[in-house]
């Protein structure tokens, strides 16, 4: 069973929104998919650009860097210059306190 750790509150990222936050060594993005909270790592695959330094467009995050962009719920590549897949985290909300499973 994954180990979750609180890492914001649910009020702190709007529809549209994108925030990083730190779990260990991790940093992590949590996105706010047209009301849909879902987290993923702040690398890209293709050379680790700062994904929370794209766009989030629905459900489509763009890395700034070569314009690869993916799914945010699940990490498949949607069209880029890499066939790999986003690393994404289970998450869930516990009150007003959202949660990600460690990495």
């Amino acid at each position: 069973m994954a180990e979750f750790v609180s890492v914001l509150k649910t009020g702190e990222v709007s529809p549209g929104e994108m925030k990083v936050v730190t779990v260990g060594d991790t940093e992590i993005v949590v996105a706010n998919a047209g009301g849909r909270l879902c987290a993923f790592r702040n690398l890209c695959p293709h050379e680790e650009g700062p994904l929370s330094e794209g766009t989030l467009e629905g459900t489509i995050v763009t890395c700034p860097w070569h314009f690869s962009r993916f799914d945010v719920t699940t990490g498949e590549i949607v069209d880029g210059v890499t066939d790999d897949s986003l690393t994404v985290y289970e998450l869930r909300v516990v009150g007003d306190s959202v949660e990600v499973a460690k990495p």
